[in-house]
């Protein structure tokens, strides 16, 4: 039996690498808002971990969306890489800045959605590059 060979070229990791690093930025300027508006309106503290997760899964998918258009296929496959890359970061720097390991079901469901809205965003990207 045949085994088909996965190449991976540096330009598809950039892809991934810079993702990522728009999906922060992105996240960043999310909780930045999120910041802003708890302490200058009447938005409470328990919406947090809602605004998180949206905040999460559309830097993801941005993420997802510009992996994607260095692939030349599979754009869904790069976009899941990219929101898996994301959501170990997100949460080894929670675990890290939190008392103790825990990897409880929001730290699922996080992943879950990283893995969901990357792969969104990657079929959406790979329709988008340039041919």
């Amino acid at each position: 039996m045949e085994q088909k060979k996965f190449n991976v070229s540096k330009e598809q990791v950039l892809g991934v690498v810079l993702g990522v690093i728009i999906a922060y930025a992105i996240t960043a300027i999310g909780f930045i808002a999120t910041a802003i508006a708890i302490t200058y309106t009447n938005l409470s503290e328990g919406a947090l971990p809602a605004i998180v997760m949206v905040t999460c899964v559309v830097s993801v998918m941005f993420a997802g969306f510009d992996a994607s258009k260095k692939a030349h296929k599979n754009g869904w496959a790069w976009g899941m890489v990219a929101g898996l890359v994301y959501a170990i970061v997100f949460i080894t720097i929670i675990i890290i800045t939190s008392d103790g390991f825990n990897f409880d079901s929001r730290k699922l469901l996080l992943l879950a959605l990283s893995l969901v809205g990357g792969g969104i965003g990657g079929a959406i990207g790979i329709n988008f590059r340039k041919r």
